[in-house]
Formats: structure tokens, sequence, C-alpha cells
């Protein structure tokens, strides 16, 4: 085992743009959207925090002070002895011990008194909260000035990487991510622990500066445990760490080891603070290895944003689709004969007459009006009611299929899924559906009437509508357009026969063929319009769930370009 080695010069990773790049890099990582529970999202979501973490906490404030007092973050298992060992370097209890788990609740920070000003500030771990006591509140490092620590050196005592805590967890890995130094403690008992190792593995992935710590090791055990760890260690690619021994011995009243046990690693770490050197290299290696760790993991997230992209476009086609077509279904519904079917065509008929009238049809309107409206057993408002509650039903019931569909596609994707339980009741229709479906017919029906009343308006045709009537003539192009006959003249009038027909003669005869085409085609668009608004207000239900596909893209090319801007050729790691 060797002390960790000098890398090269400064210039290797401090060059022009490089903390800017980096600065804006950190930027578009934290504004990287994954919102949506595609799979493996979690593993997403912890890797983008953990970028995020250090380049705020670390990277960022170190490359604008390379020179600033190195820290030496101290982790380890539960029960491994960091606490007693910090307060072995220190040579007073700073930090508290015992038997209890997690004995570390509040990160302690130690450091020189000169060095308060740099601590204090904020620029490492800037998102962390400093203290001078112990506090249970998360994102807090109570700091402590110390005398008989050196200038240029902290240390700070980190929670256990394997705390039953979650928050210490993350507090832990969020520590060892701002170190310049780890300096990671194990004993003979817990050297082994699968835990540490994933740490350890992750570091070794930095090229991270580390010095290893074997604590609380019998003299009896001591030779073969510590050659067993040193065989790990160059298994794991970390054979050039430095390696430390403490016998296993008794603390005093404070909480200090007897300085003969803890002496190894208090003069190693008394060298560092006196050598700016050596403590130069220890940044800058620990530093470029963070910086290329990130920018590849940066370029793991792209791979993680096109997931959430791909994700989020395959549920806007669901549902884009599927409102697509039930526009679609209830214009072909509302204009292909659909509509003239039971109660309605019956109240037609009746109001239009029996079909001996319909073989003895002739051109005037006065014959017309009286042979059509000679019988008049239902009224025109009796047709009008029965085509809106026929439309009004149709409505409502291809809101309510949509809505299933929808939701049917939706559970086939775990993004969906997750959607879909956040939002409970998309399955069904809008709870304002009904009164709203209701509302478009009668507002549609008004609709038609004031086109009729504005087309019965004109000099030529005044005396012919008045005779016809407003509601009647409303009533027949409604029929006109459910028929979808507008615009059939002459022999194809004849061909297609029946009662639409009919009514479509007697708005010819009242308004004239181009007329009647121009009314029938403006109903038509105005029903089509209303039906798309409230179709539209029902996809909205689920697209509101979605990130929106602009800010997506944008942050896909900020992303990208951020990482464009760092990712030059600058000695990359070789795998």
């Amino acid at each position: 085992m060797t002390e960790p080695t000098a890398v090269p010069p400064r210039e290797a990773v401090v060059e022009d743009g490089l903390l800017q790049g980096l600065s804006g890099l950190a930027a578009a990582v934290v504004a990287t959207p994954l919102v949506l529970e595609v799979p493996g999202v979690d593993r997403d979501r912890a890797l983008q925090r953990e970028v995020s973490e250090q380049l705020g906490d670390y990277v960022v404030p170190r490359l604008e002070n390379i020179g600033a007092p190195l820290l030496v973050v101290v982790g380890g298992s539960t029960g491994a002895g960091k606490s007693t060992l910090v307060n072995s370097i220190v040579g007073r209890r700073v930090t508290a011990t015992g038997v209890l788990r997690p004995t570390t609740r509040t990160p302690v920070l130690v450091h020189h008194p000169a060095d308060t000003e740099w601590f204090r500030s904020g620029r490492i771990l800037p998102e962390v909260a400093r203290t001078g006591s112990n506090s249970r509140r998360a994102n807090t490092i109570r700091q402590v000035a110390c005398s008989t620590l050196w200038p240029g050196i902290a240390v700070l005592d980190a929670p256990d990487f394997d705390s039953i805590d979650e928050t210490n967890r993350e507090m832990a890995e969020q520590l060892l991510g701002a170190a310049d130094l780890w300096l990671f403690v194990t004993s003979a008992a817990r050297y082994a622990d699968q835990v540490p190792w994933d740490y350890l593995r992750r570091a070794a992935d930095r090229d991270a500066s580390i010095a290893v710590v074997l604590d609380r090791t019998s003299d009896e055990a001591l030779v073969e445990v510590r050659r067993h760890l040193a065989r790990m260690l160059s298994e794991h690619g970390l054979s050039d760490v430095a390696l430390f021994s403490v016998p296993e011995s008794t603390p005093d009243s404070e909480g200090v080891l007897p300085p003969s046990d803890v002496e190894q690693v208090v003069t190693w770490l008394h060298v560092l603070a006196d050598d700016e050197a050596q403590r130069r290299a220890i940044v800058l290696k620990t530093l470029q290895g963070a910086i290329l760790h990130d920018i590849e993991s940066s370029r793991q997230l792209e791979g993680a944003l096109t997931r959430q992209v791909d994700a989020a476009a395959q549920l806007r086609q669901d549902v884009e689709s599927v409102y697509l077509g039930a526009h679609s279904d209830l214009m072909t519904a509302a204009t292909d004969g659909t509509m003239l079917r039971g109660e309605v065509l019956a109240r037609w008929q009746d109001f239009v007459g029996s079909g001996e009238i319909f073989r003895k049809l002739e051109r005037t309107v006065g014959s017309w009006r009286d042979r059509l409206f000679k019988r008049k057993p239902t009224s025109p408002e009796e047709v009008e009611e029965a085509a809106l509650s026929g439309l009004h039903l149709m409505i409502l019931d291809r809101a309510e299929r949509a809505a299933e569909e929808v939701a049917r596609a939706w559970d086939g994707s775990e993004a969906g899924r997750a959607l879909l339980d956040r939002q409970r009741g998309l399955d069904r229709a809008s709870r304002d559906v009904r009164v709203r479906a209701e509302r478009i017919a009668r507002e549609w029906r008004e609709s038609v009437f004031d086109l009729v009343a504005e087309q019965g308006a004109d000099k030529k045709t005044k005396a012919r509508a008045l005779s016809l009537g407003v509601n009647a003539a409303g009533v027949t192009l409604m029929v006109v357009v459910f028929a979808g006959t507008a615009g059939l003249t002459g022999a194809e009038l004849g061909i297609a026969g029946g009662t639409a027909a009919a009514g479509q003669a007697v708005l010819n005869a009242v308004f004239g063929d181009q007329a009647v085409r121009a009314l029938a085609e403006q109903a038509g668009q105005d029903l089509s319009r209303r039906l798309e608004d409230l179709l539209e207000s029902e996809a909205d239900r689920f697209l509101d769930l979605l990130p929106d596909p602009v800010a997506l893209e944008t942050s896909q090319w900020q992303l990208e370009a951020a990482i464009a801007a760092v990712d030059k050729p600058r000695g990359r790691r070789s795998r």
C-alpha cells in the first residue's frame, strides 16, 4: 500500500471556460425532468442527484478555490469507530461516541480556527446549513473550530454508509461526494461487508483519493486481516491507497484513543497539512476524477431523458389518437344518417306527414308547405328535442368510451399506470361531461336557428322563410346535416329519397340550392368545432399529467450542449 499519487499539473484540470462549462452542466443536470415512472427511473434519479450534488457541492466550488483547505471525510460502516478516530485525531471530544446506533446523527466538521471562514462561507456543500450544536434537522453540519487540528486540513465525521436511517445514508453519500480525500474506516469484524465495498468501488470509478484505516483489530488477527484487506483492495483497483491500522483498545473519558494507537494516521494527516504541493496533488486527482465521472454520468442522464421523451410521446400519442378518433366517430355518426334512427326518425316522419306526400311533391313553396306541413301530429319542437337528446347521448357515450380507451392504453406501460394511480377516475369521462354535452347540443341548435334566421332575412327569401317558420326551417336543416345529403340535387336527390331528402328539398325551395349547401356546411363545421372543444378538454385531463414536450426538448438540447461544452479531449480515463 502506498500514499495517494500526484496527478498532472493544474492546467490538466483547470482550463479556460471549464469552470463556466461545469456550472452550466450542473444547472442542466438539476433541470433534467425525470418525472415519468419509466423502467429504471429510480436509478436515473439517484444518478441525477449524485451528479448534481457533486458538481454543486464540490467540483465547481473547488475549481474556484484549488488552494483551499483539504477536506477529509471520514466514512465507514456502523460501529467501525469513525467518531472515536476523529476525536483521537483532534485530541479531544468533538463528536459523540457510544453504543447506540446511529451515533453520528449530525455530521461534525472539525477545522483549525484559521480556516473557519472558508468552511462557514458555504462554498463547499453550499446547500448544507452550518450549526454550532447537534441538530436533528436535515442538511445540517455541526461546525467546530479546534486549535489542536492543523491549518490547511479539516476532518468531517460522516454518518454510517449502512445506517438504518435513510436520511443518514443519503447525507453520507453526499458528503463523500464532496470530499477531497476519503478516510475509510473499517474493522476486523466489518471489513468484508458488501455495502462499504460498493462505496469503495464507486470511489475507484471516480479516481477519488482514498486512505483506509483498519480499526479495532486485535494483535492476533491484525496481520492476517490486514493482508486479506490489502488483497481485496487490490482486486477492487485500489492497490495504491494508503492503509493504516489502529489496534483494539479502550478510549478515555473524552472518547480519545492512546496517541500511539493513532500515530500513523495523525502523522500522515499532519504531513499533508504542512505540504501544500501534496494537498494540491490530492485535490487535483480527486477533482479530475470527479469531473470525468460527472461528464460520463451526464451522458447516462441523456439516455434517461431520451427514455422520458419517448415515454411521454407514446402516452401523448395514445391520448391524441383516441380523442381524434372520437371526434371523427362523432362527426361521422352525426352526418351519416345514424342520428336519423329511432325516436328522431319517428318524430321527423310524424312531423312531415305520411309517405304519400313524397310521391306528389310540387315545386312551388306554397305546395311544399301545404303538403309537407298540412298534417302536424308532431310539432317541430318535439323533433328538435328528440334530436337534441339523441345528440347529447351520442356525445356522452363516445366521451366515456374515449376515456376508457386511453386508460386501457396507458395501463399497458409503467409510466401510464403510475399516472393513472396518481389521478384516479381518468377511466371515466369528467363529472361535468353530461352537462357540457347537453349544452353543446342546445347551443348548436341555437346556432343552427340563427343561421336560418340570418339567411331568411334576405329580401328575396324573407317571405318564403316566414311562411315556413324559423323553428321548422331550423329543425329541417338539422335533419339535413344529420342525413349528410347536403349538396345533392336533381337525380342524386331522387336517388337519395326518404324523409331527409324531402327536408333538403323543402329548404332548397325556400333558400335555393347553393344557400342550403352553404348552410349545411356551416352548421356541420360549427358542430365539429364544439365537439372538438369538448374532446380537447377531456383529453387535457390526461395531457396535463405529462411533461410539456417543448420543455422536454429544451432540456434535451440544454443537457447535450452543456456536456459538449466540457466534454473535450482532456486525457479521458482508459477503461
